[in-house]
């Protein structure tokens, strides 16, 4: 089993910056590549960001490239969500997610999920 614990959320005005923080426990040799989705009330969970755990090539959903930027630091088994330029938009419930055997866009095919930050952005 892995464990995701998310931090960093918060509001935060229109054109401000947040550093969402999701810190990995247990089996993390099992993972292959840790996602950020997001939940705005009354809508489907949705891809952000997602990077390999082992490497790099991160892939960005359009709505946030530019703005937003995954990173992963394997030392501290954890993964990092900056989030610049942010957007009303963007106010949702952000989700660590970890995958033994991808890093893609799908929310099925993550295995472990963290408990959900809120991030709230006012105009």
């Amino acid at each position: 089993q892995v464990q995701l614990v998310e931090s960093g959320g918060g509001l935060v005005q229109a054109g401000g910056s947040l550093r969402l923080s999701c810190a990995a426990s247990g089996r993390t040799f099992s993972i292959y590549g840790m996602g950020w989705f997001r939940q705005a009330p009354g809508t489907e969970r949705e891809f952000v960001a997602a990077i390999r755990w082992g490497g790099r090539n991160p892939y960005y959903a359009d709505s946030v490239k530019g703005r937003f930027t995954i990173s992963r630091d394997n030392a501290k088994n954890t993964v990092y969500l900056q989030m610049n330029s942010l957007k009303p938009e963007d106010t949702a419930v952000y989700y660590c997610a970890a995958s033994r055997t991808t890093a893609n866009v799908l929310v099925a095919s993550y295995d472990y999920w963290g408990q959900g930050t809120q991030v709230t952005v006012s105009s």
